[in-house]
């Protein structure tokens, strides 16, 4: 089995600084690639990722960036691009979440929250698609989640965007596989993140006693199954979502 499936190849991540973006970050430096991510005021972690990218003997770069702001991203792909070459890997991570019950949602949350999943997902993958396009060969992958297939409640906004996430990544894949464009999704269940543990330690025992496995999640198991669909194990997914869950939803 090769070693680095990766090499050779130039990946951007955005949210890379932190949590799952800063694992899948480092899967794919582990795997050859080098690493561009662009991160939000957060600038001391992400000293700390290309710190530790550089580690590993590969290039890193890091862009301060709101991926809500198209301009914004525009200027981190055309400075990641000059730093380390075009795009080979795309990895759309960058999220929020904004948690309260429908009825209180004010037109500001939702559109927070739409702009930063689904705005910003879909012009970061255009500034990087035409070239793709262009070389003929390139992976997109999509953070979504295991919600969209199961619901929640006090969190519609953020299902909501993640469902056009879903619907997004179905149809570039559409238009990018016929060019060498690959274009699919992931989905995790309940994982051990920053955001995840401000809920508290009985939030984790509670969804990890509701789950096959007995735990919740990794950044590493979803920094696994991002480097499966960026690497040639990834070939032949296109318009996938794969989702790995623990077992929370079954799909």
């Amino acid at each position: 089995m090769n070693p680095h499936p990766l090499a050779g190849k130039v990946a951007y991540v955005t949210g890379g600084s932190r949590g799952i973006g800063r694992a899948i970050a480092l899967a794919f430096a582990d795997a050859g690639a080098d690493i561009a991510i662009c991160a939000l005021d957060d600038a001391d972690q992400a000293a700390s990722l290309c710190a530790a990218v550089t580690a590993l003997g590969r290039r890193a770069f890091a862009f301060d960036a709101d991926v809500s702001d198209i301009a914004a991203t525009k200027r981190f792909a055309t400075a990641a691009e000059a730093a380390l070459g075009p795009c080979d890997i795309l990895m759309n991570n960058a999220g929020i979440n904004i948690r309260g019950p429908f009825e209180g949602v004010t037109e500001a949350t939702y559109d927070r929250m739409m702009d930063v999943h689904v705005k910003g997902m879909f012009f970061m993958a255009q500034h990087v698609f035409a070239g793709m396009v262009a070389r003929g060969t390139g992976k997109i992958i999509n953070q979504c989640s295991q919600l969209v297939f199961k619901g929640g409640a006090n969190i519609t906004p953020y299902i909501t965007a993640k469902g056009a996430i879903l619907g997004f990544t179905r149809a570039l894949a559409w238009e990018g596989a016929p060019r060498g464009v690959l274009v699919n999704a992931i989905a995790p269940g309940p994982i051990d993140t920053d955001l995840t543990r401000v809920r508290g330690p009985e939030w984790k025992q509670m969804i990890a006693g509701q789950l096959p496995v007995g735990r919740i999640g990794t950044v590493e198991d979803i920094a696994a199954t991002a480097l499966l669909l960026a690497g040639p194990g990834g070939d032949f997914y296109v318009g996938a979502c794969l989702s790995p869950n623990g077992g929370d939803v079954m799909v």
